[in-house]
């Protein structure tokens, strides 16, 4: 059993399609099916709704969030890992909001650029999950890898996940989603290797000045950056 490379999933998702993500088995040890929200169609939502059977939820970067006035669900957030809930919504265009083609209604309107704060009921039957910025290399989450991967995606960074029961109702580890990825052919990754091709594929050293720097050994040249993860400072000469 093999994991498919992040290009292959970056593929997908660009298709419409659905991709599993695990996390590390040291964390929360679980599978999520992802899709991008752009491509949240009724078919998309109801396959997930069937065969993940998880809670779906809808991860956004902290701007898309901040112009759909999505706020924290509660102000002391006391969750195991921190999963940052917003009030749930519906949009105003749906009924009692928890069909498939009403959740895909409600998720594709949070990309839409049109939308505002006053197209969505609150509370609603869509969870969106604000992203910490800086991504899956700040926290190693589902959240964040949605969100993630839509940008390396060229989409737009908001997404769909939802995480993966067995028949049982236990949660699907390592084999179980194996299984799944063969059985509708689904690509599957995990969040490691995505952090790992965001470590050499994203920029996060940002150059804030230059000048020139006199000395007795000469005039030199001095940089100064800002890693825009930790919020450092770093200085070249």
């Amino acid at each position: 059993m093999e994991y498919n490379t992040i290009e292959e999933a970056l593929e997908d998702l660009r298709q419409g399609k659905i991709i599993l993500v695990s996390d590390d088995e040291n964390r929360e040890n679980e599978g999520d099916m992802i899709c991008a929200a752009q491509f949240a169609t009724q078919a998309n939502i109801n396959f997930i709704a069937t065969h993940a059977k998880g809670l779906i939820c809808t991860p956004i970067s902290e701007g898309m969030a901040a112009r759909l006035g999505l706020y924290p669900m509660v102000a002391e957030n006391t969750d195991n890992h921190e999963t940052a809930f917003t009030v749930s919504i519906d949009h105003i265009s749906t009924s009692t909001g928890i069909s498939a083609a009403e959740r895909a209604a409600t998720i594709q309107a949070c990309v839409d650029s049109n939308s505002a704060p006053k197209d969505f009921r609150r509370p609603g039957h869509t969870f969106p999950l604000i992203a910490k910025k800086g991504g899956v290399l700040v926290r190693a989450g589902h959240t964040e890898a949605t969100v993630d991967l839509c940008r390396l995606a060229g989409l737009k960074e908001c997404g769909v996940c939802c995480e993966i029961m067995d028949n049982d109702g236990t949660m699907a580890r390592g084999p179980k989603i194996f299984e799944l990825a063969q059985k509708f052919n689904l690509k599957y990754i995990t969040i490691k290797a995505l952090a790992d091709y965001c470590r050499v594929h994203d920029k996060h050293v940002v150059q804030e000045a230059k000048a020139k720097l006199p000395s007795e050994y000469g005039t030199f040249d001095i940089y100064g950056y800002t890693d825009d993860l930790t919020g450092e400072h770093h200085i070249a000469l």
